[in-house]
């Protein structure tokens, strides 16, 4: 099972799952959003499997300093999308991807659950 890690190296998060994952000998693949930034279609992917308002953080400092026009953006998928490309931050962290299935920030029970 080839599992990829998508985030950003320095967000907390992200290296709780990477920790994780290390100590539970689940080798993976991390891809920094900041060195490789999502294309069109991993994003269309990724909400094939989630909600759109799944995907956005709207909590973090990255949303936080949209404009108001950036933000109504993010209403319709199409604008979302576009968001999401030019913004990467602005996506949930971390993105992790097993195959078809993706998990959306980091929990030690659902990451157990998953990989039992």
């Amino acid at each position: 099972m080839l599992i990829k890690i998508f985030g950003i190296p320095n967000c907390n998060t992200v290296k709780k799952a990477r920790d994780w994952l290390t100590s539970n000998n689940i080798p993976y693949e991390f891809v920094d959003f900041k060195k490789q930034i999502p294309t069109e279609p991993q994003v269309q992917g990724w909400l094939a499997r989630v909600e759109l308002d799944q995907l956005i953080n709207r909590k973090g400092t990255t949303w936080r300093s949209l404009s108001e026009d950036q933000q109504k953006l993010a209403q319709t998928q199409a604008g979302a999308i576009a968001l999401m490309l030019s913004k990467p931050s602005v996506i949930k962290r971390p993105v992790l991807q097993s195959e078809d299935q993706i998990m959306l920030g980091f929990d030690e029970i659902k990451y157990t659950n998953f990989f039992k």
